[in-house]
């Protein structure tokens, strides 16, 4: 009778869970499929894992070439933001691949390379007229503040001197606006409109209406100084993985349903575009985090990000997934066959329910933690927090059952959960502090975090079913006789905990109120509060980690003031 209690256990948990994975990786609409024939033009970095134009390790020839005939039957056309910097043969190639090119130059700080930069987009412009179509020359240095408009606007008129195509700038739309002067020196309009990336952001439902409002409010201020100019969306896309900015959340599926939404637009308008970009760019990362590292069509290791046509999956290897996390609840299971045996149904139920949410949590942290690591580094830190969360789980497990089975806790067990929480809250203190005082580019740890706070959910649980009662110490490391840091330090831990969750809340919000265009839209303080306020409480993302970080306090409010428990 025992086996088969527990065999329908596990038999209820298996089918929970698969229904549950299934329901929730189902293919989901992503919009009108984009239309046969290829897009018109895609941002092309050959840069691969261990190439970064910040380490100047520079793409490869073939490197180009093999990606290049990847586009081919894709795009029509190509921009680049640079002249060199291994990219000089990417014309020749391009023409190889019947591709057109809207090549650029970059500007920034350094004169001299500004030199170099526009001098080898003249000399590239005027050696392959066939395949260089138009040029650009800088990308957003305005935005970066790295060179003042007239000095922008010199460089601009030398390359219209010295090139027969049309000439133009590119930059975030609001740079054109806040410069009307630059409508004048360009032969074309190239504006920079990514919803996501708005001071005041865009959910991807609304981000085709935001697209349309946007150009015709460039077109209406450029008629007035430069009627008929042509104008380029120079960038438009949406990331596929990062943290969430207000109601902007990144995913494989809100990518799909804004690029297909966008060509519509386009092609309904009449609209010239570029998407950004062909290609995953892993050095991203370490400008803008994960966000800045997956904003292409394909990866980093050339495979589609998502169809142009039909439904789109979120996770289309949730089946392996599924998989390895049953496989590891089933190894837990068999360990603790025989001890479960004497238990009541509910109590079975409860342990590996637990078991089964400790194996997908560890899954999912390890699976998300690898895609979006982009150096040894950063797979040192995944390799070592999947270990610190597996330790955790097995920790929590053993102290799961003790408490159904109404054993004494051991103080090796207590000592090594006290321990493990410590070290897994000062992660947590620090992460929390970097997303308040600089989090642009930082994302939501929930998943590194998501046993833990699991881990407190079940032991409260465990402790309600085995005493039918909540009597304060909810955490089994803290009904220790003599524990030398129970008192005054868990108080500390509980308020740093909860103060961090205000701070957050208050620096996110900063944030957006610090934003240019957001001042500009809303310049009084009792003005702006409101809508910043509102995306910060809109962010998912921040309120699931809020809810962690509340969650793990949960055990240190009350243990100051309790007596000891043998």
């Amino acid at each position: 009778m025992p086996s088969i209690r527990l065999l329908l256990c596990l038999i209820l948990i298996f089918i929970a869970h698969g229904s549950f994975d299934w329901f929730i990786n189902q293919p989901q609409e992503a919009g009108v499929d984009v239309p046969s024939g290829k897009l018109k033009s895609l941002s092309f970095a050959p840069f691969r894992e261990g190439f970064s134009p910040l380490e100047e390790i520079f793409p490869l020839p073939e490197h180009i070439d093999e990606d290049l005939k990847l586009l081919a039957d894709k795009t029509e056309s190509i921009r680049t933001y640079s002249s060199l910097g291994g990219l000089e043969p990417t014309p020749d190639l391009a023409r190889k691949y019947g591709l057109q090119m809207i090549q650029g130059a970059w500007l920034g700080y350094g004169l001299k390379d500004n030199r170099k930069e526009v001098d080898a987009l003249i000399k590239s412009a005027n050696a392959h007229p066939d395949v260089v179509k138009r040029v650009i020359v800088g990308n957003e240095v305005l935005l970066r503040g790295e060179m003042d408009v007239d000095r922008l606007i010199g460089y601009i008129r030398e390359v219209k001197r010295a090139v027969k195509q049309p000439v133009s700038y590119a930059d975030v739309w609001s740079m054109y606006m806040k410069n009307p002067k630059l409508f004048n020196e360009v032969d074309f309009i190239t504006i920079h409109i990514l919803p996501y990336w708005e001071d005041e952001p865009i959910s991807v439902d609304n981000a085709s209406q935001h697209l349309e409002k946007i150009v015709k409010q460039v077109e209406d201020e450029a008629r007035g100084i430069a009627p008929g100019k042509p104008i380029l969306i120079g960038e438009s896309g949406w990331p596929s993985a990062g943290r969430q900015r207000g109601m902007a959340t990144p995913g494989v599926v809100n990518e799909a349903k804004f690029i297909r939404g966008m060509i519509q637009v386009a092609n309904r308008h009449g609209f010239d575009y570029n998407i950004v970009e062909a290609f995953n760019q892993p050095w991203k990362s370490k400008l803008e985090g994960v966000v800045g590292a997956n904003w292409g069509l394909l990866s980093a290791d050339r495979q589609p990000v998502f169809p142009l046509t039909g439904p789109v999956t979120e996770n289309p290897n949730w089946t392996i997934h599924f998989a390895i996390a049953t496989l590891i609840w089933l190894l837990i299971s068999a360990t603790y066959y025989k001890k479960l045996a004497p238990m009541s149904l509910v109590r079975v139920l409860t342990f590996l329910t637990l078991a089964q949410v400790f194996s997908v949590c560890l899954v999912t942290l390890a699976d998300f933690l690898w895609y979006t690591s982009y150096s040894s580094w950063q797979r040192l830190y995944t390799a070592l927090l999947v270990v610190a969360n597996a330790g955790l789980a097995t920790l929590l497990i053993r102290r799961n059952y003790q408490m159904l089975a109404e054993q004494p806790g051991s103080r090796g067990l207590a000592t090594g959960l006290r321990t493990a929480y410590l070290l897994f809250i000062l992660l947590a203190l620090y992460k929390t502090y970097g997303l308040t005082m600089n989090g642009r580019y930082l994302s939501f740890p929930v998943e590194q975090f998501a046993i833990p706070a699991f881990g407190v959910i079940g032991l409260i649980a465990c402790q309600y079913l085995s005493q039918h009662k909540l009597n304060g110490r909810l955490l089994a490391f803290d009904q220790l006789v003599g524990w030398k840091l129970h008192g005054r330090l868990d108080k500390v831990i509980a308020y740093g905990l909860s103060l961090s969750i205000v701070a957050l809340i208050l620096g996110e919000t900063k944030a957006f109120m610090d934003g240019r265009d957001f001042i500009q839209a809303h310049p009084g303080f009792s003005d702006g509060l409101p809508f910043a306020l509102s995306y910060t409480l809109h962010n998912q993302q921040l309120l699931s980690w809020l809810a962690g970080l509340l969650i793990l306090s949960l055990p240190f409010w009350t243990n100051g003031d309790q007596k000891q428990h043998a």
